[in-house]
């Protein structure tokens, strides 16, 4: 039950996609302009930086207090409840029931999944990824490398918890569907498609001034 429960609340907490109502009240279709997603950085790109900082803090803390919420009402297993609750909320995100199962693709959930799952481990990631990102000079690489890394990280750090297994599998699984939603960014870096890392920096500090 404690599991069940953890999952409804991650997925009806990650559903809420703040780049939907926003699109909506600027009268604004994101899912035919940009880069055609609900999430923070199609967000920034049309409607601009202020719109689009809402929407990644919105969607952050949704996958954040999803394994806090989890955490505080189930003590005895806080760190499986947790990252169920904070997995199902990456779900929710990418596939929100009300809107067609059509949302986002997930990456700003899921690192506010990580970062109150394991704040340490977030920050690895997060260090790793931006390394990655400029080096390769694509964003995509911080997406790509976060999920590949985040089961291996998981099992270590939680190696000595009863709940090690469980909790690598299902890190592995949420990191692989995001690895799937995300898989168009990747095969588009490979054929170098994709918009670069320093592209994407100036057109959001440079000429996307007027969405501002």
């Amino acid at each position: 039950m404690e599991y069940a429960i953890s999952i409804i609340i991650g997925y009806l907490l990650g559903s809420i996609s703040p780049a939907a109502l926003i699109a909506k009240i600027k009268k604004t279709n994101l899912r035919k302009t940009g880069t055609k997603n609900l999430g923070a950085t199609n967000t920034t790109l049309v409607l601009g930086k202020k719109f689009g900082a809402i929407v990644m803090i919105f969607d952050i803390a949704k996958g954040a207090v999803s394994v806090i919420i989890a955490k505080l009402l189930f003590r005895e297993i806080a760190m499986l409840a947790g990252l169920l609750a904070g997995s199902a909320a990456v779900v929710g995100h990418m596939f929100p029931f009300y809107l067609k199962f059509r949302g986002g693709k997930g990456l700003a959930a899921y690192g506010g999944m990580i970062l109150a799952f394991d704040p340490l481990t977030f920050l690895l990631l997060l260090i790793i990824g931006l390394i990655c990102a400029f080096v390769l000079n694509y964003g995509i690489a911080l997406t790509a490398s976060a999920a590949v890394l985040f089961p291996f990280v998981t099992a270590a750090r939680n190696i000595s918890s009863p709940y090690v297994i469980p909790l690598t599998v299902i890190a592995a699984l949420t990191s692989a569907v995001l690895l799937v939603r995300h898989w168009g960014n990747i095969y588009r870096a490979f054929t170098k498609k994709e918009m670069t890392t320093r592209q994407f920096l100036k057109r959001i500090f440079g000429k996307n001034k007027e969405a501002n």
